[in-house]
């Protein structure tokens, strides 16, 4: 058999489907691999890691590749059962130019990543940071990867392996992730109220900074009403509860001290559904309903700087 009556086999077709099989692949791949490591890092969180404090970054990740997941991988589970029944169909499609390039170029890759894998897993023990979070991101690379290499590897030698059985551990596993993924991510309607919430204190933690940086250590002197902060010069304006569209609470109780209260629609501390204690900052974290923060302003960190100089850091 000729090259050219091989390359004339190669038809649109084929080409489309073998270069969408590769694109779902590393999709797919790559978005489980994100949704497991949201998993490890909320279960089992490092204090070393710079997001520790903030675990709505892992619950926005968790969405996201949900949404990749859920379209992608059913597009990629078709795609290889077709061109697996072409191959049976056609015994001669094995030899496909298209077919044994982007297969061994994944196999290329599947390769790569876990001879990475072993050096960060090397790397990270010398480091001293061979936590369980580690490792078991360390397994699911190697899950991933192995599979993709075993499966892959399998269709290029034309090897018999129990197909079936195969197709329906990595199906279960995929399902599973899934599963607990939206069992995590709470319901559409959850996350409309934590990102109100997310909203409120944002605003709060906006109108404490105006108070204190251009408003007390400007004047002095913390203002009666919250109205006062609106300046149209500098285009400030205080925000109202994305929600009810209500001003937020302000409770001038002396010279330094004041609060803040807001209305929240989710308990951050102990929450009852399946929502993140979404705020980095524990002195923002809060209960379901009116919820007040305190605050005192100590003018040895904020002193009064009325002619708008720069104040000198003080080690």
């Amino acid at each position: 058999m000729d090259t050219n009556s091989q390359i004339s086999r190669s038809t649109p077709r084929d080409v489309f489907l073998y270069l969408l099989g590769l694109i779902t692949l590393v999709m797919s791949a790559g978005s489980f691999g994100m949704l497991i490591y949201q998993y490890i890092d909320i279960i089992f969180p490092d204090v070393l890691q710079y997001n520790y404090s903030t675990p709505s970054a892992n619950y926005s990740l968790i969405r996201t590749a949900l949404a990749v997941l859920v379209v992608v991988f059913p597009v990629f589970f078709w795609v290889s059962r077709t061109l697996h029944k072409d191959v049976v169909s056609e015994p001669s499609k094995r030899d496909l130019r298209v077919r044994r390039w982007l297969l061994s170029f994944t196999i290329l890759v599947a390769g790569l990543v876990i001879i990475g894998d072993l050096i960060t897993l090397i790397q990270n023990y010398l480091n001293g940071d061979l936590t369980t979070a580690f490792i078991l991101k360390v397994i699911t690379v190697f899950f991933i990867a192995g599979s993709t290499l075993f499966y892959y590897l399998s269709e290029l030698r034309d090897r018999t392996y129990p197909r079936k059985a195969f197709q329906i551990v990595i199906v279960g596993v995929v399902v599973l992730s899934l599963g607990y993924g939206f069992y995590l991510a709470g319901s559409p309607k959850s996350q409309r109220l934590v990102r109100f919430d997310e909203q409120k204190v944002n605003d709060l933690q906006m109108i404490q900074s105006y108070l204190v940086s251009n408003w007390w250590q400007v004047k002095g002197s913390l203002p009666k009403t919250l109205d006062l902060l609106n300046d149209p010069i500098s285009g400030f304006s205080v925000p109202v509860d994305p929600q009810s569209q209500e001003s937020y609470e302000y409770i001038l109780i002396g010279a330094r001290e004041f609060k803040l209260c807001a209305t929240f629609n989710l308990d951050t501390v102990n929450p009852k559904e399946s929502v993140p204690a979404i705020y980095p900052y524990y002195n923002w974290q809060h209960g379901a309903g009116r919820v007040c923060f305190d605050r005192t302003i100590d003018p040895t960190l904020y002193p009064v700087n009325p002619k708008g100089e720069p104040v000198p850091l003080k080690y």
